[in-house]
């Protein structure tokens, strides 16, 4: 029989704990979502005070407006009538509510939008159903996610025809088509000041048109330069993706966690922390936390709450603090982009950084990740001032950033003047005069992340 002993053994375990995870993800919050943070760590701790905010107008000046205050006195709202002057709770409440329930209304979708035409439109129910199918399968842009036919059953083809011309002339006009192309076709089909040849010229020479081949375009047409030129000058006036007049997604803002400045020749960081509340712990929280006479459940649930609190706030200044110093090592390391502009971009790396303010290279990513900073050349990701050096060695290779020497490939070829085009080799000649090695394989793939035609199309 297998005897039972009892042995020790020592072991290393790395385990997170619930306040090092919350201070983990308090690093990698942007401004906006720190502020929703804070506010729900507010109301879940009751240990947890959070002071006037800065933007906020102080209890004086609430407490100094007269009883008859009406807020919405200077409304240009029609529908809604200030109360009578005979007392403050007297108005009109019905004009009131329905005044606040159209100030928050939302917008109508290009789905809803196309639902309420298609309905006063005299087809039948089975109509209507394959008309409803169609519109929920159009796209942000108002065009076709799958194709239509597999909405109908079989020998509904013709039917299907008829419902998507219906939809095409609804408003707004060239929704239910395959492409921008198409829309656009329908859109100069409907108006009455189209000029010749533009239906032929949005079929056939729109997705391949360049201004350098106005002459070659005007002469497959059959048409004068000045016709053509009344053409494109008319295709400005369309919509090419009609959908998205109706886009129901909101608007994202961004809000810069830093803003650096130069003043009298020094470059000074600033956090932007004025929409956060200066944080406390609760003064009636932190004496029952210490008061020994009181139950030991209700001393511990408010030593508990003390707790989490304080570790909070000392995460929140703990990512300040280290969001600061990493600004600053960034400022010292592309000093020039800031004196001078982004051709000036050094390249740096996350280890650069990290030896410089002392932490872990994952740190800085976590810091750096959807920050933004205003400067004066814009505002701009943290994340953009790290680029590696043109040879792929990082700050220990060349001296230009992959972005800085982009950003030369776009000058020299806005700047050149001569008959002749000049080549991706060319280019890549007159950097080599500049001391920016750089293969021509690499300037062709520089040129075409900036969005740059070849010298045969330019």
């Amino acid at each position: 029989m297998q005897s039972q002993r009892i042995s020790l053994t020592q072991t290393q375990k790395m385990k997170m704990s619930p306040q090092l995870y919350q201070s983990i993800q308090l690093m990698a919050l942007p401004m906006a979502d720190l502020q929703q943070k804070v506010k729900e760590e507010i109301e879940k701790n009751p240990a947890l005070e959070g002071l006037t905010e800065k933007n906020e107008l102080p209890s004086g000046d609430l407490n100094s407006q007269s009883e008859d205050y009406d807020p919405f006195e200077n409304s240009s709202d029609p529908g809604y009538r200030p109360p009578p002057q005979t007392s403050r709770f007297s108005g009109d409440e019905d004009s009131k509510r329905k005044f606040l329930e159209g100030a928050v209304s939302r917008g109508i979708s290009l789905h809803e939008h196309l639902i309420e035409q298609i309905h006063l439109q005299r087809i039948s129910e089975r109509e209507l159903e394959i008309a409803e199918k169609i519109i929920y399968n159009l796209d942000a842009n108002g065009f076709h996610k799958e194709d239509p036919l597999l909405l109908i059953d079989r020998g509904e083809e013709a039917l299907l025809d008829k419902l998507l011309v219906k939809l095409q002339h609804l408003d707004p006009p060239g929704c239910a088509a395959q492409d921008f192309i198409e829309s656009l076709q329908i859109q100069a089909s409907l108006r009455e000041n189209t000029p010749s040849m533009t239906y032929e010229f949005i079929k056939d020479q729109l997705s391949g048109y360049r201004d350098s081949k106005k002459d070659k375009i005007s002469k497959e047409l059959g048409i004068s330069m000045d016709q053509l030129q009344g053409i494109l000058v008319f295709l400005k006036t369309l919509t090419p993706f009609p959908g998205r007049l109706y886009s129901s997604e909101p608007t994202h803002f961004i809000i810069p966690d830093l803003s650096i400045r130069l003043e009298e020749g020094e470059f000074r960081i600033f956090l932007n922390d004025s929409q956060i509340p200066e944080l406390k712990i609760d003064d009636y929280f932190d004496e029952l936390s210490q008061d020994k006479s009181m139950a030991k459940d209700a001393r511990s649930f408010a030593n508990s709450h003390v707790k989490d609190a304080r570790w909070f706030i000392n995460s929140i200044e703990q990512r300040n603090k280290t969001l600061l110093k990493t600004a600053h090592a960034i400022v010292q390391f592309q000093r020039e982009f800031f004196r001078s502009g982004p051709r000036y971009l050094a390249p740096l790396t996350l280890k650069d950084v990290a030896s410089e303010i002392g932490v872990h290279e994952a740190t800085v990513s976590r810091i750096t990740t959807n920050k933004y900073v205003q400067t004066e050349w814009g505002i701009l990701e943290l994340k953009y001032f790290f680029t590696n050096s043109i040879s792929g060695a990082g700050s220990g290779g060349s001296s230009y950033s992959k972005e800085a020497v982009k950003l030369i490939i776009k000058e020299i070829i806005e700047e050149y003047s001569g008959e002749k085009r000049l080549s991706d080799q060319k280019i890549s000649d007159v950097l080599s005069q500049r001391g920016i090695s750089l293969a021509r394989r690499t300037v062709t793939k520089y040129r075409k992340e900036l969005d740059i035609d070849s010298s045969f199309h330019r």
